[in-house]
């Protein structure tokens, strides 16, 4: 099993998240995340100053059996990309056991497959 997060823009999530869906990746958590990036300016707007350096965008987890892996970050990798700097990131790793608090099930049939 594998897990993806992907740290998008913000104004790219709603797309990103209909290709999943189109993908037939129909669960993943989501949330607002904070970072911090390379810019570090300030910009002054109606007299207030303002921070640049902090970065708004979404985190999505999937975590996936292990050929669902690379077309997950395909598309995500599509969607996603303006061809600007600040597009994000995804990150891949090993998960090691899943299991089902309902059940007590483990192991990827814990995972619900394609349709």
């Amino acid at each position: 099993m594998k897990k993806i997060e992907a740290i998008i823009r913000k104004t790219k999530f709603e797309e990103v998240k209909e290709a999943l869906l189109r993908s037939d990746i129909d669960w993943f958590e989501y949330h607002d995340v904070h970072g911090i990036g390379q810019s570090r300016q300030e910009r002054i707007y109606r007299g207030v100053q303002y921070s640049t350096d902090v970065i708004e965008r979404v985190a999505i987890t999937i975590v996936c059996r292990d050929q669902f892996l690379e077309p997950t970050v395909k598309v995500i990798l599509r969607v996603a990309h303006t061809g600007e700097v600040g597009d994000g990131r995804i990150f891949t790793s090993e998960v090691i056991d899943t299991y089902s608090i309902r059940t007590g099930e483990n192991g990827d049939t814990v995972l619900r497959d394609k349709k």
